[in-house]
């Protein structure tokens, strides 16, 4: 790749960027002072306001807290390679999942004469709806749209050079898959360093990409997840790499697969702010890795090129700090101990997710549920052999997990914090937590997800595309052999049904394409699955169950259909090259699973209405769990009334029709003053 440094600037390219002294780091140079030591620590001081200022004037990202699993070839019944993705916002994120076409340019032999038109524009990644804006990129769903806030066209901060070919690939906020069945994973990170993006209305921005647009590259560019990594990273380097936050996000974490391999990557700025610092670890093929805002690769060994690759900055600025020396002594250098900020929020905010996947996977090696310092004690392994062999349906439940039967359980019987009906939800703080101090347990199933994704890469030898299948695609190759599912779930995994798609479809169902937080709409997948979970609000422990056997019945037709598509389908001839008989099937599956989801929410109302269960032939009245009556003060409510009447007692011996004459009166007496039958006030 060209080193030709084609970033458009506004102003003095001045060198801003941050480093953040993290308070439980000990290390410094043996050979520093005392006041050397104050004076650096000032410095470093200095640099972190400096990096708040910045992100104050740029505008700051919406950081996203996400959980990633990856899992490889030989961990998996059918010997596919997955990772997934949950993108776990602040309710502002573009839920959207969207088709970027395949192109071609013509760039000619000397790059240093592009004009702009063949330059690859680079744009801020907000990680807010919307996440593009724009005629560029030839998307119709990021056009202007009249009725909507914030549609300004969006400009490019830098340039690259383009390249000749780019793949076709399916992106929400990142680049998902491509056609070359490369996924990416992502979750947001803490680390020491942090960057400032490029920006035409201000000249301290230092850095051109974020993650974001390093993931899309990536799927325009690469065939094998190896290959991924080498163009996210040399282009970080030589152009700059910021976070997606202050100093909750300054770093990030991917898992990049292909149909062999799974690789963890993880990458945050330099000291200089013009550059990155980054590594990946390849994990073993029988192996699942989980990553929850935190990294997670340990020991680095730059001589085995096999396992790892990474820049030379992971070993020259740990040396320059002082943090780390090349002696025997120190050993190999750990890469989360020395580029980490730890977790952030909370203590568990990172490692109870870790731990909790963990545990589903691999339950017999009885992994602690608790620490003192994540960072500096890695109490949790990089991988782990899975106890059995996964599929996709075991990552849709591990991303609904709640703690299921732990002592974290957030659905328990008897956990006030639930409610009555034991939610799961535990809400994001508002005022009143200010007050307040505390936290809530962290779930890898989060009622705020945008979306969660599964990538099923598998090299499938029998399937033989045909080379005109779709013009949106490139035509294929030895290399294409098989098509990537991506098992996408809109909104909270809770809820929601995983629905399969693959790059070569012309095109992602409208339900799918739409949806903005700001703006309900029956027409959007996205609300569906929201509307379904926060009906399930009102009565959990009894809604789940309809949900869970709903979800479970739509993603096993899901699954059958994709079997008879791939597995029998490509025992018939030509079959998997008929893509639009495969398009119609995958679609019309789409749009029935968003009908279902609008039906079970009339459904779930209707069965569950004012406290009662309902059928067509009764209404059956169920209450209140005990639990709960006892713990919110049930009985100390009014008391029943008196047994025996405060007044006068009935008069005797009074003939029959005096006591009806009695009565008459008393009913006339009640009704004037307002009373009547008792039970018109129950």
């Amino acid at each position: 790749m060209s080193k030709t440094r084609l970033v458009t600037r506004t102003g003095a390219a001045t060198s801003c960027h941050s480093c953040r002294h993290h308070r439980r780091r000990r290390r410094s140079s043996s050979s520093s002072s005392s006041s050397s030591n104050v004076v650096g620590l000032l410095l470093l001081l200095l640099l972190q306001l400096i990096f708040v200022v910045q992100i104050l004037t740029l505008g700051g990202v919406g950081v996203q807290a996400c959980t990633v699993f990856a899992v490889g070839r030989n961990a998996t019944i059918d010997k596919s390679v997955m990772i997934s993705h949950s993108n776990d916002g602040e309710f502002d994120t573009d839920p959207r999942l969207v088709k970027v076409n395949a192109a071609y340019y013509n760039i000619g032999n000397n790059i240093e004469s592009q004009s702009s038109s063949l330059l690859r524009p680079i744009y801020y990644s907000p990680e807010t709806y919307p996440r593009y804006v724009g005629y560029e990129r030839n998307i119709s769903e990021y056009y202007p749209k009249e009725n909507e806030e914030n549609q300004s066209t969006f400009i490019p901060i830098g340039y690259i050079p383009q390249v000749s070919h780019t793949y076709a690939y399916l992106e929400e906020t990142y680049g998902a898959v491509n056609e070359m069945q490369v996924g990416i994973g992502e979750s947001t990170c803490s680390g020491v360093f942090g960057a400032a993006p490029l920006n035409n209305n201000n000249s301290n921005g230092t850095a051109l990409f974020s993650i974001d647009e390093l993931t899309k590259i990536a799927m325009e560019r690469s065939s094998t997840a190896r290959q991924a990594i080498e163009i996210m990273g040399s282009l970080a380097e030589e152009y700059g790499f910021y976070g997606a936050g202050e100093f909750e996000g300054t770093a990030e974490s991917l898992a990049v697969s292909d149909t062999q391999e799974v690789w963890i990557f993880h990458i945050l700025a330099d000291p200089t702010g013009k550059s990155a610092i980054w590594v990946a670890e390849k994990l073993d093929s029988n192996q699942f890795a989980v990553i929850a805002n935190m990294f997670i690769i340990r020991e680095v060994d730059p001589l085995n090129t096999e396992r790892y690759m990474m820049s030379d900055s992971v070993h020259s600025v740990a040396i320059e700090y002082g943090w780390w020396t090349s002696t025997e002594k120190d050993g190999l250098l750990d890469f989360t101990k020395t580029y980490s900020d730890g977790e952030y929020s909370h203590t568990y905010y990172s490692g109870r997710r870790v731990w909790g996947a963990y545990r589903l996977v691999s339950p017999s090696l009885d992994l602690p549920s608790e620490y003192v310092d994540l960072q500096s004690d890695p109490v949790y392994p990089f991988s782990v052999v899975p106890d059995k062999k996964l599929s996709q349906k075991d990552l849709f439940t591990f991303h609904r997990d709640t703690y299921s039967k732990t002592r974290f359980d957030l659905q328990a019987k008897g956990n006030l914090a639930g409610g009555p009906f034991g939610s799961p939800d535990r809400w994001k703080a508002g005022p009143n937590e200010a007050v307040v101090k505390g936290n809530w347990e962290r779930p890898i199933g989060l009622y705020r997800t945008s979306d969660t994704y599964i990538v099923q890469s598998k090299k499938a030898a029998q399937q033989k595309l045909n080379n005109n299948s779709n013009s949106n695609s490139t035509p294929a190759t030895t290399a294409t052999a098989g098509d990537a599912i991506l098992w996408f779930g809109p909104s909270s995994p809770l809820a929601t049904v995983f629905v399969p798609f693959i790059v070569r479809m012309s095109d992602i169902p409208t339900s799918f394409r739409s949806g903005h937080q700001s703006i309900f709409s029956r027409s959007s997948a996205f609300w569906a699955a929201c509307y379904v979970h926060n009906i399930a609000n009102l009565k959990w422990s009894y809604m789940i169950h309809d949900i869970s056997k709903k979800q479970n019945e739509l993603e096993n037709a899901s699954i059958n259909m994709i079997k008879e598509i791939f597995d029998e389908g490509a025992e018939e001839e030509d079959y998997l090259d008929d893509i639009q008989t495969i398009e119609d099937m995958l679609i019309n599956n789409a749009e029935k699973i968003v009908t279902t989801l609008w039906l079970l929410a009339d459904e779930l109302i209707f069965k569950y209405a004012d406290g009662f269960v309902n059928t067509k032939e009764e209404s059956k009245q169920v209450g209140y769990p005990t639990w709960w009556l006892e713990q919110v003060g049930y009985e100390d409510g009014p008391p029943p009334p008196p047994t025996t009447p405060k007044c006068c007692n009935p008069p005797k011996n009074i003939t029959t029709m005096a006591n009806d004459d009695a009565n008459n009166s008393i009913t006339s007496s009640l009704l004037l003053r307002g009373g009547g039958n008792s039970t018109d006030h129950l």
